[in-house]
Parts: structure tokens; sequence; C-alpha cells
């Protein structure tokens, strides 16, 4: 049993012949077995095996664990590198998650070209996450538990030991008396993926001997039935996206049946860096498509909020709350706007006098060079192509009290004039 973790990652490697070798190395008993057996390997040294740890800073005991995992490491022949990182608490949802994200981004940013990111999850985690799922309505792509490799960063996540029971390296450790840490939060039935480890799991077994082994059939069925349902929804993904501006066509994904429909949202929003919203959030979005022109509905979820608009499914992170009456004075440098865009001049220059940047207040006015109107600011928005929520941050530039321009949209005569002088028009870059 000893030797058989062992097999069973040289053939891995076999499967994987390219790439280095990055190990998430959490100190637990785990990831421990996955990198002292890698380290006995001569053919994983030479594909670069390195470990990598991440310092949560959310135990007392954290820096201690960085040292643990360091020093071993350093003893079976592998760097080990340790990252710290800060876990946003405010970001609206569970530490559990927080604490996740802010670790698959510090793997993300690690990883170098074309490298492997080698965890210890392991069959009795598939169930679990399987079973999770399923609790929380998921359909087949969620009952696929978690997959055996996907692109991270520069490289990829991997998961070689998905069809390995647990057991197999807790007796890998017990047999090399490795020393592990133990996370005392780990313990904590409180937690979802606890409660299902340490009560709901062992008492199925008991009742189910192969509960387990028949979980993770399970899950590889609904993975292969995700990925034949991809095929289809993949081939109408790219008629419904405008490459330009990255939105759906609201209409069509709308039209779609839900397999396909549910499925394609989430990989939408994931290739945009965003989370996929909940069942509820979903049939709320699927209600809102169907609104009336001149609603602008926003459907808001932790980590992203989904606008409708023209039609069209849009995708942004939070955005953030500006301050209308906010102001800066400007000669041209690079100047951040209060919701994380910028404006500046196009090419390096000065003005002669400096501007005043605003945002908008409501009733303004304005004369594009060239128009022989003057425009409300509101009709001229309307009109144009500029999303709603983007227009509350849109700078207003001001000569005195004079409005002379708005963003990089439209120039009066006269700011048109200040800027031919100055060699350089204005630039502004919004947010999102």
């Amino acid at each position: 049993m000893v030797s058989k973790l062992i097999e069973i990652l040289q053939q891995a490697l076999r499967r994987q012949p390219q790439g280095g070798l990055c190990v998430a190395y959490s100190g637990g008993p785990d990831s421990t077995a996955l990198l002292h057996a890698l380290a006995q390997l001569p053919e994983a040294h030479a594909r670069g095996l390195r470990a990598l740890h991440i310092d949560h800073g959310l135990h007392p005991d954290s820096r201690q664990w960085s040292e643990h995992c360091r020093q071993l490491a350093k003893e079976w022949g592998v760097p080990c590198l340790v990252l710290r990182v800060e876990v946003d608490h405010a970001q609206g949802y569970g530490l559990e998650a927080a604490a996740r994200d802010a670790r698959y981004r510090a793997f993300a940013m690690s990883l170098t070209r074309d490298e492997h990111l080698l965890l210890g999850h392991h069959r009795d985690d598939q169930a679990e996450t399987v079973l999770l799922k399923l609790l929380r309505g998921a359909g087949p792509e969620g009952l696929g538990g978690m997959r055996e490799s996907r692109a991270l960063g520069q490289g990829s996540l991997w998961r070689p030991l998905l069809d390995v029971p647990r057991q197999l390296l807790r007796d890998y450790v017990d047999a090399h008396e490795l020393p592990c840490i133990h996370d005392p939060s780990n313990a904590d039935s409180r937690l979802s993926r606890n409660f299902l480890r340490h009560e709901i799991l062992p008492r199925l077994s008991q009742h189910w001997p192969q509960a387990v082994e028949s979980i993770a059939h399970s899950a590889r069925l609904s993975r292969s039935a995700t990925e034949t349902l991809a095929r289809h929804w993949r081939a109408v993904q790219a008629d419904m996206l405008d490459s330009v501006t990255g939105s759906l066509d609201a209409a069509r994904w709308l039209a779609l049946a839900p397999a396909l429909r549910h499925p394609l949202l989430d990989d939408w929003l994931h290739a945009r860096g965003l989370p996929a919203p909940t069942t509820a959030q979903r049939e709320q979005i699927e209600r809102q498509c169907l609104a009336r022109d001149g609603q602008l509905p926003c459907v808001r979820w932790a980590g992203a909020e989904l606008h409708i608009w023209k039609g069209r499914l849009w995708a942004l992170p939070p955005q953030r709350r500006v301050d209308p009456h906010w102001q800066a004075s400007w000669l041209g440098e690079p100047l951040a706007l209060p919701d994380g865009g910028s404006l500046l001049l196009e090419a390096p220059a000065r003005l002669e006098q400096p501007l005043t940047v605003r945002l908008r207040q409501g009733g303004e006015h304005i004369r594009p060079a060239g128009d022989a109107h003057t425009r409300e600011l509101r009709d001229l928005f309307q009109q144009s192509s500029m999303p709603p929520w983007r227009r509350a941050a849109c700078p207003l530039l001001y000569a005195g009290e004079e409005l002379i321009g708005v963003g990089d949209r439209w120039l009066t005569e006269h700011g048109a004039t200040l800027f031919l002088a100055a060699g350089a028009a204005p630039r502004w870059q919004p947010a999102s």
C-alpha cells in the first residue's frame, strides 16, 4: 500500500509528460503525502518540483505552520515558497470562501508558463463536494464535482489523486511517520464540509459501504454529460457574444434550454473573473430579461453585478460608490477618478490653464462642437452607446463654470480650441 501511491503518481506523470510541477502544500496529511511521494521520484525533480504554501494569517500559529512546511520540504530536497495573503472579510460571503478566493488568486499569480499546480484532493473530497453541490441544487456541472484539471494563471491546476481514497494517503503518512499540521478548523462540524465529513458520510458508509465510490462514479457520469452539453452551448455562445463589449444577447440566451443556458452563463461570468449566481439569482436574471424597454434591471450578488441593457447582458465586478460632489483640478496629468477609472491626455502635454473635473449632478447642458443646438447631457447619454452604469462617474470638464467637455465623448468649440492649443485630446478610461 505504501508504494501504491508512488506508482499512481508515476503513472499520472506519464499522462502529463510536459510542464513543471508545483505542489499546493498546506502541511495537512493529504498534501504532505503528495509532496513526499513526489519527492521520491527523480522524474518529478527533473521537472522542477517545488512547493507553494499559502499563509492566510487566520490562525495564531500560521507563521509556525509556514516554517514547518518550509523546513520539511527542504529536508525532502524540494524548494518551498511561502506566500502570505490578505483575506477580504467584507466580500459578502463566508470566511471559508474568502480564504479560498485569496488562496487561488495567489496560486494563479505564482504559476509559471505551462506549470502544473498539484492539489492533494482525493476521492473522499470529491464525494463531499458532490454532496454539497447536490444540497445547493446544482445541475450536471456542479454534480460533476471537481475537475481533474483546468487552466489557472499561466499554467493549470491538476488533481492527480482524485480517484484515490483518503485512507491510502493516510496510510502513507503513517508508514513514513510524516509530521503533519492539524488545523483545528477542520474539526469544526459547524462548517458544512466538516459536517458532511464527520457526521454524514460515515453514517452513509455504514449502510452503503460503497457510498463514497458510488458518489464519485456518479460525478464522473455527470462530468461526461456536462462535457457533451458544453459542445452544444459553446457552439452558440460565440454567436451570442459581442467580442467588443463582451456582452451577451439576452433574448437568445433566455431562449436556450436550461441545461445549456445555465452553464453558458457561468462560463461567461468565469471568463470575466466573476463568480456564478445562486439558483435564486439566476431565476431573477431570467425574469429581468423580460423587463419592459426603458427599465434598467441590475441583479447583484457577492463579487458581481449583472446589468440588462439594450437587450444584452453585461457582467461587471461590483461598482464603487462615487461621491457626486467630488472634483479635482487638472492640467492633463493622469488623474485617478473615484470609480477607479482615469482621465489623461493622449500625448504627453499640459494644458495652459487648469480645468476643473467634476461629476454629473443632473441638468447639465452642452453644445458639442459642430452642433447647432445645445443638448441636455441626459439626452446625449441616452442617444449614445454609453452604458448607464458609467454615466455617474463620467468626468465633466469645466473652464471656470463653463462645461466644455464630457469625458472624451463631446467637446464644445471652446473645449476643442483649448485641447488643440495643448496638442493633445482628452482620453477617459472607465473603470470597467
